[in-house]
C-alpha cells in the first residue's frame, strides 16, 4: 500500500468520524442505517423519540425498532440514488415499545452510498408546539384584558369602600351599620377575588428545588383535603432527576392546584387514583427555545375525564367545570409555570386525565416571558 494510498484511506476514516460525531450532536432525531438494514447510529434526539437506548438496538436489524418498516424501507428505497434525498410526510411507526409515532422521514445516502441517514420529525411534538405558541398568544390577550378590567374595577370598589366606611360611622342605629359592614366585605371580597384573576405578583424566590420533596409536600396536603373520600396516590419518581431553577412555594401551588382538582373529579369515583410522576425529557422545545434537558411533573387521574369543549378554555379566569368553583385554580397555575419559562400539557379522555408540568433546568431572568 502506497503512502498516498494511506493518507486517503485514514482521511476518509477521519472525515466518517467527523461526520458520525456531526450527527449525534444534531437536535432532530437521526438514525443511520446499514444497506443491509441494520442500526448503526441514534442520537440522543432519536433515542429520546423512540424511548429507547441506542445500546440496546445498535447493531440490530431496522424492525428491532420499528414494527412497521415498510415507510422507511419506501424512504430508503427513493433516496437511493447518490446525493437524492426523499421525504415521506405523516408517517405513522409502531414502535417496538408499543407506542406509535407521526412523524416525517427525510433519507439520503450517507458515508459514500453505502449507509442512509434518516431524519424523524416528529408531528406530534410540532403540533403541541404550535398549540402551545397559540395557547400562549391567547392568554397574553386575555391577561392584558383581565389587567384593564382589574384597573377600571378596583378603582371604583375603592371608592364605595371608602363611602361606606365613612357612612358607617355617621349612622347611629347599629342595625343600619350591619349594612355598611356588609358593603364593605363584599367590596373586600371582589377586589381579593380581581387580584387572584391578576395572578401572582410578587418576585419568583429562585432556589436549588428537588421536585420530589415539593410532590411529597403536594401529596400530604392533598391527602388531608380527601379524607371524606378514598383516592390512592401512587408515586412513579424518577430518581436521578436533577435538581431545578424555581420558587419552590409557588410551585407547591401550581400542582396543588392541579392534584386538587383531580381529588374533586374523583369524589364519585370507585377505585379512585392518583399517579404522580417525574421524568427528564431530552432535547425538548418550550416557547419556541430548544432545551438540552428538561423536568416532567405529571399528575394522571382516572376519572371521568374534562369535556372537550372545556380542553382549549380551562386555563382562562373564571372558566370552571363546575358550578362551585372559582375557574381560577388553572389559571394561576398556568401564570405560575409560565413564570418559570415552563409549559403544561394536557390530554383527557375518560378514565385517564393527564398534566404534565415541563420545567426547564434553569432560571434565566432576561428570557421570562
Amino acid at each position: 500500500m502506497g503512502v498516498d494510498t494511506l493518507i486517503a484511506e485514514t482521511s476518509a476514516e477521519a472525515q466518517a468520524e467527523l461526520a458520525y460525531k456531526a450527527l449525534e450532536h444534531q437536535p432532530s432525531a437521526i438514525l443511520v442505517i446499514s444497506s443491509a438494514q441494520v442500526l448503526k447510529l441514534l442520537n440522543p434526539a432519536a433515542e429520546a423519540l423512540f424511548g429507547v437506548s441506542g445500546g440496546r438496538v445498535l447493531g440490530k436489524p431496522l424492525s428491532a425498532l420499528i414494527r412497521n418498516t415498510d415507510a422507511v424501507l419506501e424512504v430508503l428505497g427513493e433516496s437511493a440514488a447518490p446525493g437524492q434525498s426523499f421525504t415521506l410526510r405523516q408517517q405513522s411507526l409502531q414502535v417496538a415499545g408499543g407506542s406509535t409515532l407521526m412523524v416525517d422521514l427525510t433519507c439520503a445516502t450517507f458515508d459514500g452510498g453505502t449507509d442512509w441517514v434518516i431524519e424523524a420529525q416528529p408531528l406530534d411534538r410540532l403540533r403541541r408546539i404550535n398549540h402551545d405558541d397559540r395557547l400562549i398568544n391567547i392568554q397574553e390577550t386575555t391577561a392584558s384584558l383581565v389587567r384593564g378590567l382589574a384597573h377600571e374595577v378596583k378603582n371604583p370598589l375603592g371608592g364605595i369602600r371608602g363611602a361606606a366606611q365613612l357612612l358607617g360611622h355617621e349612622l347611629q342605629q347599629a342595625e343600619l351599620a350591619e349594612y355598611t359592614e356588609v358593603i364593605i366585605r363584599e367590596t373586600d371580597r371582589l377586589t381579593e377575588l380581581v387580584d387572584r384573576m391578576l395572578g401572582p405578583s410578587r418576585p419568583l424566590n429562585i432556589s436549588q428545588v428537588n421536585v420530589h420533596q415539593a410532590l411529597e409536600h403536594v401529596a400530604r396536603v392533598a391527602v388531608e383535603s380527601v379524607a371524606n373520600h378514598q383516592v390512592h396516590l401512587k408515586r412513579d419518581y424518577d430518581p436521578s432527576l436533577p435538581m431545578v431553577d424555581a420558587d419552590e412555594d409557588q410551585l407547591i401551588q401550581a400542582l396543588l392546584n392541579i392534584v386538587n382538582n383531580a381529588c374533586i373529579a374523583l369524589d364519585e369515583v370507585k377505585g379512585a387514583e392518583i399517579t404522580l410522576r417525574t421524568r427528564p425529557l431530552r432535547q425538548f422545545t418550550i416557547h419556541g427555545r430548544l432545551h438540552r434537558l428538561v423536568v416532567s411533573i405529571e399528575v394522571q387521574d382516572n376519572g371521568p375525564g374534562i369535556p372537550d369543549e372545556l380542553l382549549d378554555r380551562m386555563f382562562y379566569p373564571m372558566i370552571s367545570g363546575r358550578a362551585s368553583g372559582s375557574g381560577l385554580g388553572l389559571a394561576i397555575t398556568q401564570a405560575i409555570v409560565r413564570r418559570h419559562h415552563g409549559m403544561i400539557e394536557c390530554e383527557s379522555r375518560p378514565g385517564k386525565t393527564f398534566f404534565a408540568v415541563i420545567l426547564p433546568l434553569t432560571y434565566e431572568e432576561e428570557s421570562c416571558v
